[in-house]
């Protein structure tokens, strides 16, 4: 890791109706709009949605991590984000993140670690961490023969 602090920049335009476009250095352009829930058409990413995404990124990009420096093998992860949005304080703002992970381990494995490593993701996450919602994590855990779903982590 590189020398704290991080910087992130990037730039957003759009005109007075229809998508924005999000750009930062090296990267490819996002299209994006507000989502159905605000008169938005629905079918581009949203800032509403790509938080909640980047919530879910982060999550298991932490538990990646944590595996690697742990030797815990695994298979294969994936994680569904639900972000709350709702009124609260007078402004509209997420008040929750659901997090609901998926984890396959190898036939055998330590499930009971499993779990706590990704708790420990869920609690080492800087994007979450970020924020002032509440979260919840429910995790699953599911065993899996190495062989039927690639190479153990």
């Amino acid at each position: 890791m590189q020398e704290l602090p991080h910087h992130y920049k990037v730039s957003a335009s759009g005109a007075r109706e229809g998508k924005l476009a999000l750009e930062s250095e090296a990267l490819q352009p996002i299209e994006t709009a507000s989502p159905r829930e605000f008169g938005g058409p629905g079918n581009l990413w949203s800032p509403e949605t790509m938080l909640a995404g980047a919530v879910a990124g982060c999550f298991i990009l932490s538990f990646r991590a944590i595996a690697r420096a742990s030797s815990f093998p695994w298979l294969d992860l994936t994680c569904e984000a639900e972000g709350r949005l709702e009124r609260a304080d007078g402004t509209l703002q997420f008040t929750e993140f659901t997090l609901r992970p998926t984890l396959k381990i190898p036939t055998g494995g330590d499930r009971g670690r499993a779990i706590r490593l990704l708790e420990k993701a869920e609690s080492g996450c800087l994007v979450a961490n970020s924020l002032r919602s509440s979260r919840r994590l429910e995790p699953a855990v599911i065993e899996a023969p190495a062989e039927t779903t690639g190479e153990a982590r």
